[in-house]
């Protein structure tokens, strides 16, 4: 526990800050489709993000900083893609109540849930090398604080995706989904412009 906990509390940390991909977690959530692949997409994808940082891969990363630019404008444009058609949902009140929304198909929302996840060079800043490096302070313990942060991840994704449901009745207004697509496309593009500024 003495490594484990550390762990766990780092995770949510770092994970429970408003960005992208919680921000589509908690979408995905409220219209209560298809939220257990995205949270399975989101949390399988840190569980190999942090297994990759504690093993080492950090170190890998921060010798080719231009595989780093290159993700880091590659996920600035999808962001701003993504904030974009946020805040044209926002406009359009018709398409923001889920039971009147067109049903998004699996591959796409499951597609956006890949590219939220692996074009966010926060998420390698995060779990590459931040969370690797602490890790390898921890020595031949280090696989248990690596353990603490993947559970972390598991519990933040399945309790954001799944408790999302339970805002039914904040899910059936249209201005609820106009808040959330506000907030969603102006952090989206806030997020692309620090990552370019950074």
């Amino acid at each position: 526990m003495t490594h484990f906990l550390p762990g766990l509390l780092m995770g949510l940390a770092l994970i429970v800050a408003i960005g992208a991909q919680n921000a589509y977690v908690l979408r995905v959530g409220l219209t209560r489709r298809h939220v257990g692949v995205v949270v399975a997409i989101c949390a399988i994808s840190d569980l190999v993000l942090v297994a990759a940082g504690v093993a080492g891969v950090g170190a890998l990363v921060q010798d080719h900083p231009t595989l780093v630019t290159v993700v880091t404008w590659l996920g600035a444009a999808y962001l701003v893609w993504f904030g974009v058609h946020a805040l044209l949902r926002a406009r359009r009140p018709e398409a923001l109540d889920p039971a009147g929304a067109p049903v998004v198909a699996l591959r796409t929302v499951a597609t956006t849930a890949l590219a939220l996840t692996w074009l966010n060079p926060h998420v390698y800043l995060d779990t590459v090398l931040m969370l690797g490096s602490v890790a390898a302070s921890h020595g031949e313990h280090r696989w248990w604080f690596g353990a603490g942060a993947m559970t972390a991840s598991v519990l933040w994704f399945t309790a954001l995706g799944f408790g999302a449901r339970s805002l039914g009745r904040l899910a059936a207004r249209p201005q609820t989904w106009r808040v959330l697509d506000l907030v969603i496309g102006v952090t989206m593009i806030a997020l692309a412009i620090k990552l370019v500024a950074g």
